[in-house]
């Protein structure tokens, strides 16, 4: 009877009960069974066979079994549809590429055109900073909350606009202002990782992600290569424009981009996991494990995109040590690109100037073909430092590569400080520049597989705010530091990249290997592991 009264609740509900009104309680959830196959409607607490007598052998052996967005994502593989995912994020760091690129190159037309000093020239980059600062959590907690893809639309659109309006400012502080706007917008690019890699099979998950970050070296190359032929030419405002554009392009390409299938599992959303796995399964030509869909935590929004959680006690010593490497590295990469550009523009002919005495960069002292074909050169170092680090992280492990690379970058960091000609500063800096790149990648790498799905975004999120912080200090060092003594700089770098090794030595956890976690439960047992491993 307590099932009969039941279910005359749901008909009466749904206006069914004159139709089923001389049915009994088995009769009714037999036809309700039998209405479709269509797994999005589901009768809760309805599904007594047991209790009602009928034979457990009559269920269907592909309705007993399940499968994860983890094995789900194994079975695929790496095929047409990761390939096809590859250029849609690949485009975003292109473009990102591009415009931090900008940074090092417009300096020295500022100074002639508005006669800037050295430190509003430091400005120009810290307010971009300082926007992507201020933006990575927000970003973050959006792509938590909403999806990866309409995160990633809206950030790239911002930075596109905003970046086209920084080309037409009247006035210095005018361009302080859309450039901020510009790094705000771009905060949220790096979510394009978190996208990338939720939808790859642990085999190839890191060598992956450091490839995808060719795209990064390929903008940073297009944009020296723009400069060379733009900027004598037309100016740092057509630069900007240019530079502008794949922003733009990517916003629109990003409609053809799959929302997650981690971040619906997640959101309660099973059925649009599904089906983007599918059409993945139909793409690659595979099939998807028989049975069921299901997530290994229960769905919802509570727990999304809290940082508090990051700081957990299962989490916490590898927040704060990714937070100082992520500052460290971001702190010495975009460190050696504007000092790069500082020591070209200099007269120190110690450290690869051209001329006698001087370093100040206050006087208009423009960069020439010669200066921008070897910050072209120096640029190239990011595809030799990709692909190191593609030959050694699954060796070495995420950890020990990292570490490594800080050490490489250190020592040739320091061999700046004696005096040389200018070709063998441009092979110093061609060197520093590759591991210091390959040290960022492999962060790219370690930070998505160590977070869980609930935390994956706002935890890339927060590592890349620190990371802004690094690099809005970084341009008082390279630019305005420089001016005391160039030996400066080159000490404070080799320095931060020894402090880098260590914490890079000192995380807790090695994902080598490990599939991309769900939950923070089940993260707090991986870890617990860990730790009973080790002491044993």
């Amino acid at each position: 009877m307590g099932d009969k009264a039941i279910l005359t609740e749901v008909l009466e509900a749904s206006n069914l009960t004159e139709a089923y009104v001389d049915l009994t309680a088995k009769q009714l959830i037999k036809e309700i069974r039998h209405v479709g196959d269509d797994f999005a409607v589901r009768y809760s607490n309805l599904d007594d066979r047991n209790e009602l007598g009928e034979p457990t052998d009559q269920r269907s052996p592909d309705q007993e079994k399940t499968f994860t967005v983890d094995e789900a994502v194994e079975a695929l593989g790496f095929g047409r549809f990761q390939l096809k995912l590859s250029i849609l994020t690949g485009m975003a760091w292109m473009a990102d590429a591009m415009e931090m690129m900008l940074l090092s190159l417009i300096s020295p037309a500022l100074a002639c055109e508005w006669g800037v000093s050295s430190v509003q020239q430091a400005l120009v980059t810290t307010c971009v900073f300082s926007g992507m600062m201020l933006s990575s959590t927000f970003w973050g907690k959006i792509c938590d909350r909403f999806g990866r893809r309409k995160g990633l639309t809206f950030s790239t659109l911002v930075a596109c606009i905003m970046g086209v309006l920084s080309g037409m400012s009247p006035h210095f502080y005018v361009l302080l202002f859309f450039r901020g706007l510009t790094g705000f917008g771009i905060g949220g690019v790096p979510q394009s990782v978190t996208l990338y890699a939720e939808f790859l099979p642990t085999a190839q998950r890191a060598k992956c992600v450091v490839l995808i970050e060719s795209f990064w070296a390929i903008g940073a190359v297009f944009e020296a290569l723009l400069a060379y032929f733009v900027m004598e030419t037309f100016g740092w405002r057509a630069l900007m424009f240019l530079s502008s554009l794949p922003l733009g392009i990517f916003a629109v390409a990003s409609f053809w981009l799959p929302e997650s299938a981690r971040f619906d599992m997640a959101s309660g959303h099973p059925e649009r996991a599904l089906e983007t796995l599918q059409a993945a399964a139909r793409m690659n030509r595979v099939q998807l494990p028989t049975g069921r869909l299901v997530s290994s935590t229960k769905a919802g929004s509570d727990s999304r995109g809290d940082i508090v959680n990051l700081i957990q006690p299962d989490l916490r010593k590898t927040t704060l040590l990714l937070w100082c490497i992520w500052a460290i590295t971001a702190f010495s990469y975009y460190g050696m690109v504007l000092f790069t550009t500082v020591l070209f523009q200099s007269h120190d002919e110690c450290h690869g100037g051209l001329h006698s005495n001087g370093t100040s960069l206050e006087v208009c002292q423009p960069l020439t073909r010669s200066d921008y074909f070897d910050l072209l050169s120096t640029t190239l170092a990011e595809f030799p430092g990709l692909i190191i680090t593609v030959l050694i992280i699954e060796w070495f492990g995420r950890k020990k590569t990292m570490a490594l690379e800080f050490a490489i970058f250190a020592i040739f960091t320091f061999l700046l400080y004696f005096c040389l000609d200018r070709f063998t500063v441009t092979v110093l800096i061609f060197v520093a520049r590759a591991f210091i790149s390959g040290a960022f990648q492999c962060a790219y790498v370690y930070t998505p597989e160590v977070y869980p799905t609930t935390l994956r975004a706002v935890g890339l999120g927060t590592c890349s705010a620190m990371a802004r912080i690094g690099a809005i200090v970084t341009p008082f060092v390279a630019q305005v530091a420089s001016e005391r003594s160039l030996s400066l700089p080159i000490g404070i770098y080799g320095t931060a990249a020894i402090f880098g090794l260590i914490a890079s030595l000192s995380l807790p956890i090695e994902t080598k290997g490990r599939q991309m976690m769900v939950s923070s439960v089940l993260s707090t047992v991986i870890f617990s592991c860990n730790l009973f491993q080790d002491s044993h």
